[in-house]
C-alpha cells in the first residue's frame, strides 16, 4: 500500500469517527441553544441507544430493520422523560443547577445500566454482514460506509427541518429569544420538550451506529461525549454547523495521530487541538467574536 491508499485510508476511517462525535455534538449545540444549558447526559444518550439496539435484538430476537426503530422510538420516549424530569422542575433556575442535574442525571443512568447490563463491554451486530470491499487500494468498511451515509441523512433533514418547515422556524425563533417567541404565541415548552426529544434520538442513534465498532459498554458515553463537547467548542460554542465541521475535524486528525504518531496517545492529539483552538481562537471556526465594553 502507498503512501496515497494509506492517508486514504486514514482519512476515511477519521471522518467516519468524526461524524458521530458530529452527531453527538450537534445535540449538544441543540440543547445549548434552546435552553443556554449545556447537557453532560447527552453521551449517555448514546449509550442508551447502543444498549436498546442490542436489547432488541440479542433478548427479544427482532429483526435489524425493526430493532433499529424501536431503539430511536425508546430514545424518543426516553427525551420525553429526560425533558420533565431533568429540565423542566429547574427551567426557571440559573444555569447551574440545571447543568448539576444533568450530571447527575448521567450519574443516575450510568449506575443504571450497569445494575442491569453487567459491566462486560458486549458486542453489536453489523448493519451488513459483509466486512466492506477495497477500492484503489483502501478499505472501506461495511460499518464505517454506513456511519457516514446516516450522518448524511442526518444533516440533510436537520436543514431541511430547519430552513423548510415552520416547526423548523418555531424551533429557531424558540432558540433564539423564548418571550419573544411566546409572545408570538409559539408554545415554548413544547418546542424545548421537541428539542430533547431530537436531541436524545441523535445520542441514540450515534450509539447504534459506533456499537459495532467501539463495543457496547457503561462507558462509552462519557467517551463520546467529552469528543463531542470538544467539537462544538473548536466549530464554534452554540454553532450548528460548527458541531459537524468540529467533530470531522476531531476524528481526522486522531485518527492521523493514531497513524503516525501514537495509537495510546491519539486522544491526547485530540484535546491538544482544542487547547490550540483556546489559545488562538477560542470563538471557534465559526463563533463570532464577542467585544465587551469595561
Amino acid at each position: 500500500m502507498d503512501n496515497l491508499s494509506i492517508n486514504l485510508q486514514v482519512l476515511f476511517s477519521g471522518l467516519a469517527v468524526g461524524a458521530i462525535y458530529s452527531l453527538v455534538a450537534l445535540g449538544f449545540v441543540l440543547i445549548i441553544r434552546a435552553t443556554n444549558v449545556v447537557n453532560f447526559a447527552q453521551g449517555d444518550f448514546a449509550m442508551l441507544g447502543a444498549f436498546a439496539m442490542m436489547t432488541m435484538l440479542t433478548l427479544f430476537k427482532l429483526p435489524y430493520w425493526l430493532s433499529f426503530l424501536l431503539a430511536l422510538a425508546v430514545m424518543t420516549v426516553f427525551g420525553v422523560i429526560f425533558n420533565y424530569g431533568v429540565y423542566y422542575p429547574l427551567r426557571n433556575r440559573s444555569f447551574l443547577p440545571v447543568i448539576i442535574s444533568t450530571l447527575g442525571a448521567s450519574i443516575f443512568l450510568q449506575n443504571t445500566v450497569l445494575a442491569v447490563f453487567g459491566p462486560q463491554a458486549q458486542p453489536l451486530e453489523k448493519v451488513f454482514k459483509s466486512s466492506g470491499f477495497e477500492v484503489g487500494g483502501v478499505f472501506l468498511d461495511s460499518q464505517y460506509l454506513v456511519i457516514l451515509a446516516v450522518t448524511v441523512v442526518a444533516v440533510v433533514f436537520q436543514y431541511f427541518l430547519f430552513e423548510h418547515t415552520l416547526l423548523g422556524k418555531k424551533l429557531q425563533a424558540t432558540s433564539q429569544d423564548k418571550d419573544m417567541a411566546r409572545l408570538l404565541g409559539i408554545p415554548v415548552a413544547w418546542m424545548i420538550m421537541i428539542t430533547f426529544i431530537y436531541s436524545a434520538t441523535l445520542g441514540g442513534l450515534a450509539g447504534i451506529l459506533i456499537g459495532p465498532v467501539l463495543f457496547v459498554s457503561i462507558g462509552m458515553g462519557s467517551i463520546i461525549a467529552l469528543k463531542a463537547f470538544s467539537a462544538t467548542i473548536i466549530g464554534g460554542f452554540g454553532d450548528v454547523t460548527g458541531a459537524i465541521v468540529g467533530g470531522l475535524l476531531l476524528g481526522v486528525v486522531e485518527s492521523f495521530a493514531g497513524a503516525y504518531i501514537s495509537v495510546p496517545y491519539k486522544d491526547a492529539f485530540g484535546f491538544l487541538l482544542l487547547f490550540i483552538f483556546l489559545l488562538i481562537r477560542p470563538q471557534g471556526i465559526f463563533g463570532e467574536k464577542i467585544s465587551e465594553k469595561a
